[in-house]
């Protein structure tokens, strides 16, 4: 027994110096997570980030028409937080591991459920959700280290690229979200406890449609907090796309005003400023052409 207690007291003792003394070194291919809200949830991708480290990559380290596993180590890994479309194809809100076959022309790109697997060939081929083919834009300068990116994002739309050595590939992400929008939009208006008109104004103004809404909610926004001057120069940017000019001006002097004092003075004091030039300009050439 007492040997047994010496053998487990030698085995944890050697296991605690083990841990003490482990050998820490920098990543050849350190981890990486990048998290973009867009749309009304959020995109998240984790992955490996290897460098060139002077070697060519595509066509030699990467082979042409070989499953790659976009980034090193364990699968490249993309949770999306509601249903999308990528490159065309709807995907369902959920987490997948994200495959690439490069080529130099072109690259199909795979999304599948496997998220837990770990070699480029150890995911099951009918646990695929999509395929599909995109192109290699090629680089005038070398990215050395793998790089993934959410770029260009608006409301409904945005860019995942994934770029490395002279190569970068884009994947567009579109969210069908117009009718959710208007859904969650109606609930705020119609059953609060606070209703977020200065919101709901804003998103018609800035995906341009329902202006005459917009300029209904902007007004409302008003009577909830009339010294708002970010909400007066909302209403004179919707004022102006009516075309109703006068209103425009009177709202965008009532911004300045509200504005002085504020840390952002200066910059109402030139947005407002432009938006009566702009319509002082128009003004002018139309009575030039008359």
């Amino acid at each position: 027994m007492k040997q047994l207690f010496l053998s487990v007291l030698f085995v944890a003792t050697s296991l605690a110096t083990y841990a003490q003394s482990s050998l820490k070194l920098p990543a050849l291919s350190p981890n990486a997570k990048i998290s973009q809200d867009f749309s009304m949830s959020s995109i998240e991708i984790s992955y490996s980030r290897p460098s060139m480290r002077g070697r060519k990559i595509f066509g030699e380290l990467e082979q042409y028409g070989r499953v790659w596993r976009t980034g090193a180590n364990a699968p490249t890994k993309i949770k999306i937080g509601e249903d999308l479309e990528i490159a065309g194809q709807k995907i369902k809100a959920g987490e997948y591991a994200l495959y690439t076959i490069p080529d130099r022309e072109t690259w199909r790109v795979i999304l599948n459920t496997g998220a837990g697997t770990w070699g480029p060939e150890g995911f099951p081929k009918e646990n695929d959700v999509a395929r599909f083919t995109v192109k290699a834009n090629k680089l005038e300068e070398d990215v050395q280290t793998f790089t993934i990116n959410i770029t260009d994002i608006t409301f409904n739309t945005c860019k995942i690229e994934l770029v490395w050595e002279r190569t970068k590939i884009i994947l567009p992400v579109v969210a069908n979200n117009s009718e959710s929008s208007e859904v969650n939009i109606d609930k705020a208006i119609n059953h609060p406890p606070t209703i977020p008109y200065f919101q709901a104004a804003s998103y018609y103004y800035e995906t341009n449609q329902k202006t005459d809404l917009a300029a209904s909610y902007v007004n409302k926004a008003l009577e909830q907090d009339p010294k708002a001057y970010y909400i007066w120069f909302l209403k004179a940017r919707i004022e102006k796309r009516l075309g109703h000019n006068d209103e425009a001006i009177a709202a965008a002097k009532k911004s300045m005003e509200m504005a002085k004092g504020s840390a952002f003075e200066n910059d109402y004091i030139i947005n407002n400023n432009k938006l009566i030039d702009e319509i002082n300009n128009t003004g002018r050439h139309k009575q030039a052409n008359d």
